[in-house]
This record gives C-alpha cells, structure tokens and sequence, in this order.
C-alpha cells in the first residue's frame, strides 16, 4: 500500500518517519516549504520520550504529488481538513481512500466533499484518533511528547483489507486497536479534549492545571455537559486508554473523588514516559497551547471542539459550558483576553451561577 500522508507535523510526522523506517511506502506532503525542504535534505530529527532519533523519509511539495494516490491520510490541523483534501481531488484513482488522521469531526464533511465530487463516500473513508502526542518545533525537526495508541476503523464499521493493512503498517509506530465504532470513538476523545481545551486558558503545564483538584472540578463539568450533547445526538460514546465516559457523570462527592482521580491518572499517563533529566520539553501543555503560546496562531478549536456547540443546536441540548469557553480562548486567540488563572476563576463563577458545579 502506498501512503501519502498530508501535514508533516508530529502527528503525520512520526508516523510517516517510523513507516518508512518500517520499509513501508510513504511521501510526506506539506505546504510548509522550509519544513518539506528540510526533510528532502536531511530527513527528519526526534527527539522526546523515544531518545535522540533520526529517519530518512519522502517528502514532496503539494505541487509536486502526482497520482493516482491509494491511501491518503490527512494529518492536518482540523480547519485545514478540506483544502487539503480538495489539493489531492484531482489525483484520485478508483481505489484511493481518505483516513481523517487527525482531532475533529471531519470524517462527513470529508465524505460529503467527496460525494459533491462524484468520488463517492462515506466508504472512501476511515476515522482514526492517534492518541500518541508530539510537536513539529522546527523544519526537520519533531519532539515525540507522549505515548499512546491509534484507534482505527472504516465509518461503515468493516473489517476490511486495506483496514487491517494500514494498521499493520501503522503499527511500526505503536498499538493500533481497531474499531468498530469509531464515530463513537471520535466523539469521545471530543468530549474528552473539552478538558484538553479548558487547560489551555492559562500558559502553564497540566500539573498546574488538571492536575489540581479545583481546576479539574471545573473542567470535569465541562465534559459531563459535552458528554450529554453527545448522548442527545444519540452517540454511543466509547472508553478509551484514559477515559471512561461512566466517570464524568457523578452523582455524590465520592463520584466526583472518583473522577478526580481518574483525571490525575491521566496525567500521570501522559507524563508517565517522560524523563526530564534527559530531555527538557519544550511542548509543555496540548496542541491548543502549543499553537496559541508557542506558534501564535489559531488553535483548531473552532473546526473540532466548536463543533460540539453546533452539534447541541441541532438537537436542543445546553451547550453554555462549552460554548463559554470556546469563546474564552477564541478571545485569547484574537488578543482580547489574557491567559491567566483568572480565566479558570471566571469559568468556575460561571458554572456555579447555572448551576452546573460538579457535587
């Protein structure tokens, strides 16, 4: 199978680089020309939880892929999911197929474009949510931050070959745990990531921020309220490695002890890997923050997280959490607000004046 993966950031990134390793056909593409140049020249650098690491990997411009294209896994930012997809339509052949390789509800606005093009559907097409983390800190350049496990499965819910082919190759990177439910899937690591969000209101690391119990209070009643919007959508929302959506519905303060200890657990597992003796990391919170703080653009919460709002419209659910705080860090975005504790105090505030505080 020939792979074409589309954003060479840490997501696209490694896993391009550790396939190639693996032998596998892979051709890294991305509009950062300094980045793809860099690659070209001296293949691409890691550093992080793996050690000091280097890999020699195919790297092409966008204007310089030609087809047909067989499978083509989409690893950019989620607002850039489309425009990528729409620089490939011309180079699709009969059996390419689409892996949404990123965070975010784009498998149907995925196999809508498709469908729009007369290139068919929702079969062309496989969610995924690898939830192993890094950073793209330079050209050539990757810090692999954090271990974890690729969910993967087709959107009609079948095991097909070229399923458990990708996997397989995707496996020289790390566990991949097929799905078959992955929209499920996908709506939980959404509904999760409302507390990855919520971290990124203050410019300081997770033990600061869902590590302490009053913060974790407030961002666990975010995700009860994104994990109704779910269920009002008629979502069977699935567990994962450092989830379990039975949690986040606490009905006594032993429940939300119980919540809470499981949020430390998942820092811990984030962390777990890391050894700062041996490697100072310079992505110290989500991928929210590394764009707001460190590349100072616009993170991708509009295109994945926003979604949730509009998903709540649709069905009438209360959204107001999660719709005030993405427009808590749409505002630090666009450099009307500060990040700061004072953000946690004024959503904490705002939780306990509709009463939505956790017991």
């Amino acid at each position: 199978m020939k792979i074409t993966i589309l954003g060479a950031g840490a997501i696209g990134g490694l896993a391009g680089a550790y396939m190639a390793k693996a032998g596998h056909d892979v051709t890294l593409v991305d509009r950062w020309a300094e980045h793809i140049d860099a690659i070209k020249k001296g293949g691409i650098t890691v550093d992080g939880v793996r050690g000091d690491l280097h890999f020699g990997v195919k790297a092409l411009h966008p204007s310089e892929l030609t087809g047909p294209l067989e499978a083509v896994l989409i690893a950019t930012k989620s607002q850039h999911t489309i425009e990528a997809l729409e620089s490939v339509l011309p180079l699709f052949g009969p059996d390419t197929f689409v892996v949404s390789y990123q965070n975010g509800f784009n498998e149907h606005d995925i196999a809508a474009r498709l469908t729009e093009a007369g290139l068919g559907g929702l079969e062309r097409v496989i969610g995924s949510i690898p939830n192993y983390g890094g950073a793209l800190v330079d050209p050539g350049y990757l810090e692999f931050v954090h271990e974890g496990a690729i969910q993967l499965g087709e959107m009609t819910g079948e095991r097909t070959p070229r399923l458990l082919e990708l996997a397989e190759m995707l496996s020289a990177l790390t566990e991949v745990q097929l799905s078959d439910n992955i929209w499920g899937q996908i709506w939980a690591k959404e509904v999760y990531s409302a507390q990855v969000v919520f971290s990124a209101l203050v410019n300081a690391p997770i033990r600061e921020t869902l590590g302490v119990e009053r913060y974790a209070k407030i961002a666990g009643a975010v995700v009860r309220e994104a994990l109704e919007i779910a269920e009002a959508n008629g979502i069977t929302v699935e567990a994962f490695d450092f989830f379990d959506p039975a949690n986040y519905k606490p009905q006594t303060p032993a429940d939300t002890q119980k919540l809470i200890d499981n949020i430390n657990h998942a820092v811990w597992l984030l962390k777990k890997d890391q050894k700062p003796d041996a490697h100072q990391f310079k992505k110290k919170g989500s991928g929210i923050w590394w764009d707001i703080v460190y590349r100072n653009r616009p993170s991708e919460v509009r295109s994945s997280n926003g979604k949730l709002v509009d998903y709540a419209a649709q069905v009438g659910a209360d959204s107001r959490l999660n719709a005030k705080l993405c427009e808590m860090i749409y505002e630090i975005e666009g450099g009307q607000r500060p990040l700061g504790f004072e953000n946690y105090d004024e959503l904490e505030a705002y939780i306990a004046s509709i009463g939505k505080a956790l017991p």
